[in-house]
């Protein structure tokens, strides 16, 4: 099975605390390395959980809070002394590029390598990245400022064919492609060869849903139902539910109820607050409402689609 990951790089909110960065992950499909938010000492967590600079191509930043995006310029920075030349596409809100520009400008930086920039915007979702296995969708929240999630979707694939019948029964490689897509094969006398007989179901897609800062929302279940994986803030526990409702975050026992509310097959909780060292009564608060809970611990693997 393709590989399709996600490696925790940080999971504090707002500043770094209890040896805890903030937030920033890999999204690791096939090979192909995706960075989604880049906080605060980003660039060091990648270089401690074996990630080089130059593995990633693509940067998706959730919203201009800096413990989500303070990391990016450093980033950027070093790629082009470590002497990067390809692409890197960053994607986020239209206001992140001028504050690229601008730090860049004033260091007098002229970066050795094209960078490419995609605004989002929080009126509807859209797909802002797409290859012939993955796409990537962002997710309307509702933060204190404009912020997006990022739901990363396996395409469906075509029906996988039996070698063994290729083989016996001489299919000519050109018709492979038509009966994955579902024809079936007729042999030279005749006969025809259902494609139920030639081929398996192919893989059941799989899914990420990556949701940063954001109040309770029930908007967005629709969109997140089902998904394999789920990330979701959970910056308080339930004692602090005013404090987490007049600073646009979710409790630990909301994300778990949003989890139960979208039937996902597996909940991780970060953006923890500060004031927290200890992250167990936030696990067990969203396990209450969420069996299959998980913390966002640095360093953690998560592979998506195995419960």
């Amino acid at each position: 099975m393709t590989k399709f990951e996600v490696t925790i790089l940080g999971s504090s909110s707002a500043t770094p605390a209890h040896h805890r960065f903030p937030t920033a992950q890999i999204v690791n499909y096939n090979q192909k390395y995706f960075m989604v938010d880049c906080g605060e000492g980003a660039q060091f967590q990648l270089g401690r959980y074996g990630f080089g600079y130059n593995k990633i191509d693509h940067i998706f930043i959730s919203h201009l809070h800096g413990d989500h995006y303070l990391g990016l310029v450093g980033l950027i920075s070093s790629m082009h002394l470590n002497g990067r030349a390809t692409e890197l596409t960053i994607a986020g809100p239209p206001e992140l590029l001028e504050i690229i520009d601008i730090q860049l400008k004033y260091s007098q930086t002229v970066l050795r390598y094209p960078l490419k920039f995609i605004p989002t915007q929080t009126e509807r979702p859209e797909v802002i990245y797409r290859n012939s296995e993955i796409e990537v969708e962002t997710i309307i929240l509702d933060h204190r400022i404009p912020c997006t999630g990022y739901l990363f979707k396996e395409l469906p694939r075509g029906r996988k064919i039996i070698k063994e019948y290729v083989k016996q029964f001489n299919i000519p490689p050109d018709l492979i492609p038509h009966i994955k897509e579902g024809a079936d094969f007729i042999l030279p006398d005749g006969e025809v060869l259902p494609n139920a007989v030639l081929t398996v179901e192919p893989p059941k897609p799989r899914s990420y849903a990556y949701c940063s800062d954001t109040i309770m929302t029930i908007s967005i279940l629709e969109q997140i139902k089902g998904v394999d994986l789920l990330y979701h803030e959970a910056t308080f526990l339930h004692d602090l539910l005013q404090r987490a409702t007049d600073t646009h975050h979710t409790t630990a026992r909301q994300a778990g109820e949003i989890a139960t509310m979208a039937q996902v097959k597996k909940l991780i909780i970060g953006h923890f607050s500060a004031r927290y060292r200890d992250l167990q009564p936030h696990l067990e608060e969203s396990k209450a409402h969420f069996a299959n809970s998980h913390l966002a611990k640095e360093g953690f693997t998560f592979e998506i689609g195995q419960q």
